[in-house]
């Protein structure tokens, strides 16, 4: 099928049918559950970023379609991909063409791909879907989505200018055995009765010490991975982990730099559910309060002074309270109520506490009594089947739905952590209009909604 055949398909094709009984050596068992008809029906991928998280990414991708390209600032991860993606697409003897880039913009020039995954560090996620989207591509993008809060604005007037399908890896919408779903069903339908409070536990951030000066890898592309960020030298420091203490790779995840923390890494889970339990997708707080916050360097104007070692926070509590008086706790362990990682949901008539290996309380208990409506899992999962979030990704790229971890849902929950992370680096509590998306009455604080760009990588709307 050519591109433009399989592309007309993608936006017309229905959901009906089964695979072809005829499969292609690359077709995985679990392919036999495609939206796709037959295996010419199946999108060209293209992967942007090959590093550890892709290695879950990038084959639960492959199951839906067939990749053909792999990108990666890092020659050994881009390497490391083209290798995993040949043992997936190929047998013995044949081999499915896989080509190796560096530029992200080159995958995304190909006219013959339909798909991109975005597995990149934070800082890079909102240009590159950005421009993917633009040049006609579906987007599967890892959380969090963005690091500022005006990012996530233009990812959305992008995506409702183009019309694309994008996916957000926020997998507890779908997958833990449906343990947060099931979690949101049960106040849905009532059963703790009005939603008042919510406790997320999401852990903090380690520190490192300093980090000494180091050469930068051979085959790492440092300008080009730093991006939008500032030029800044290049430092590792070896320890008992994998990855050891470094700004790169694995570790970006510790730097204001290029993500945020804990408070974005698994708030973007965390707070995501907390948002959609509430029913408050739509909207946001209209206050955020720093409660308590560590950070293992010293700031000044927010800003952390200390460029040789990790600088998000270590210690944290923030609260976010919405119109309708609904307050949200963010925090790094909730000791007091039982518990360092979850959510405790706590209604006018009971709670439930759920996290990724339990989900537990009175109204759970009486599920077996009184199960949940097949009606009220169908309508928060948006009328399709829930358990796999890539699945759920290919479905909606059929029918040209938006999935279950849509960007806007996901911009109104990460406004949230963006808003958390600025009040503890501040030191000071900032009033949002939701409706505006503006913090107010603080035009200081209202520049962190957005962060100056190096020159050369900006992003363009």
């Amino acid at each position: 099928m050519s591109s433009t055949n399989r592309r007309q398909f993608l936006k017309a094709a229905s959901l009906a049918g089964v695979a072809s009984a005829s499969l292609p050596y690359w077709f995985s068992p679990e392919s036999l559950a495609s939206p796709f008809r037959s295996p010419n029906e199946r999108p060209v991928l293209g992967c942007i970023g090959t590093g550890d998280r892709w290695n879950a990414v990038g084959p639960n991708a492959m199951k839906f379609s067939d990749c053909a390209a792999v990108c990666d600032a890092d020659v050994a991860h881009v390497e490391a991909g083209k290798a995993k993606v040949l043992e997936l697409q190929s047998k013995p003897g044949v081999a499915r063409s896989v080509d190796m880039y560096e530029d992200y913009r080159r995958v995304l020039d190909r006219t013959d791909i339909d798909v991109v995954t975005i597995v990149t560090p934070d800082h890079w996620h909102a240009k590159i879907a950005i421009e993917a989207m633009k040049a006609g591509k579906d987007v599967y993008c890892e959380k969090p989505l963005t690091l500022t809060i005006d990012e996530g604005k233009q990812i959305r007037k992008v995506l409702e200018e183009t019309g694309r399908v994008f996916q957000v890896g926020t997998q507890q919408r779908s997958e833990m055995d449906l343990r947060f779903l099931h979690a949101v069903a049960l106040i849905r339908e009532g059963r703790i009765g009005e939603l008042k409070t919510v406790t997320v536990a999401i852990g903090g951030a380690p520190s490192s010490g300093p980090i000494d000066l180091a050469e930068i890898p051979k085959g790492l592309n440092w300008d080009l991975w730093l991006g939008q960020a500032p030029m800044t030298d290049y430092r590792f420091k070896k320890t008992d982990s994998r990855y050891g203490n470094s700004r790169c790779h694995y570790e970006f995840r510790w730097w204001y730099e290029y993500s945020g923390g804990k408070m974005t890494d698994w708030g973007a889970h965390h707070v995501d559910i907390a948002a959609w339990a509430f029913n408050l997708e739509n909207t946001g707080p209209v206050k955020v309060e720093p409660v308590m916050a560590k950070h293992p360097v010293p700031f000044e104007n927010g800003m952390p002074t200390d460029p040789s070692q990790y600088n998000t926070a270590t210690e944290f509590h923030v609260t976010a309270t919405f119109a309708n008086d609904a307050v949200l706790h963010i925090r790094d362990r909730a000791d007091d109520l039982g518990f360092d990682n979850g959510l405790m949901l706590e209604g006018t008539e009971g709670r439930i506490f759920v996290n990724r290996g339990k989900l537990t309380g009175a109204a759970v208990d009486g599920m077996k009594e009184k199960p949940l409506q097949e009606e009220t899992l169908k309508a928060l999962y948006k009328g399709k089947q829930p358990g796999d979030h890539m699945k759920n990704f290919f479905e909606c790229i059929v029918d040209r739905a938006q999935p279950i971890s849509d960007v806007h849902s996901h911009h109104r929950a990460m406004t949230v952590c963006h808003l958390a992370n600025i009040a503890i680096r501040l030191n000071k509590t900032l009033n949002w209009d939701p409706d505006k998306e503006q913090i107010v009455g603080d035009p200081q604080a209202a520049l962190w909604q957005a962060r100056e760009q190096r020159k050369g990588y900006e992003i363009q709307v």
